[in-house]
């Protein structure tokens, strides 16, 4: 489920699916240890957590196919 991001964040998250599966998976798990990639590291704790949400949840439809 895609919730309204704002702009910054949105921006964010499109960079990083640009990357592809593989790699979101990796950014995905240096953000659920804490760490940043280098897209992230403007963004506070906060949105980075609310990144990580939105990662999860957009990986989430491609896991299931």
């Amino acid at each position: 489920m895609m919730t309204k991001l704002p702009p910054k964040l949105q921006q964010c998250v499109e960079s990083l699916c640009g990357d592809g599966c593989q790699a979101v998976n990796g950014y995905i798990e240096q953000l659920e240890r804490g760490g940043s990639v280098p897209q992230t590291e403007i963004l506070s704790y906060e949105e980075r957590q609310e990144l990580l949400i939105e990662l999860k949840s957009i990986m989430a439809v491609y896991d299931a196919k």
